[in-house]
């Protein structure tokens, strides 16, 4: 499943329907007025109504301001996404992602840079003749050169859908692109000059 960030009228109204049901878990318990109470409960509502997220029941709580996110996820961008989503809440200070990812089943390094290989192939911008992966132990290595710093974000992005990966490392080389006259010269070797032309009589 592909999480993705909702669009602002969409986050907006996210935002609407948890301060409703923290209305009325308030409403409920009104003995509960610390702000940390206050935060937990609109986090927890934003992670419940989700439609990337509300399957799997994660849990959120908050001490002095920090969010902290429970719970297991299939993919990392899904386990991205949850923290994104909790940093959009007013008064949160920082996120503690304690978010763990799982798979339906075990899962090789080899499957790894199958399933990241097919997400790199459908990323915007990502050239795999350029860039590839290499995974060991759920870590995730990119590898290759790119000319655009889009590029080497894309694949990242696009590596954290796959399923089993637990980090994305980049390790890619940006690749100067030539300037102006460079392809001329290319053809020539270093401190090599063309032959001067013959003074025509």
């Amino acid at each position: 499943m592909e999480a993705r960030r909702p669009p602002g009228l969409v986050r907006k109204q996210l935002e609407k329907q948890a301060r409703k049901e923290q209305n009325i878990r308030r409403s409920s318990s009104p003995d509960r007025d610390s702000p940390d109470d206050d935060l937990k409960e609109h986090v927890q509502a934003l992670l419940d109504l989700d439609v990337n997220l509300r399957g799997y029941g994660l849990r959120a709580d908050v001490v002095k301001g920090e969010a902290q996110l429970y719970g297991v996820v299939d993919t990392l961008s899904e386990k991205e996404y949850a923290q994104e989503l909790a940093k959009t809440v007013p008064g949160i200070k920082k996120v503690a992602n304690r978010i763990s990812i799982s798979t339906d089943g075990p899962i090789t390094d080899r499957d790894v840079e199958f399933e990241v290989a097919e997400e790199l192939e459908a990323a915007p911008g990502v050239d795999t003749r350029q860039i590839g992966a290499e995974s060991s132990g759920g870590v995730v290595s990119l590898v290759g050169r790119a000319e655009d710093p889009a590029a080497i974000e894309s694949a990242r992005q696009a590596a954290a859908k796959a399923r089993g990966v637990a980090r994305v490392v980049s390790k890619i080389k940006p690749q100067d692109r030539p300037r102006p006259g460079e392809l001329h010269s290319q053809g020539r070797t270093g401190g090599e000059q063309a032959p001067d032309k013959k003074e025509e009589r």
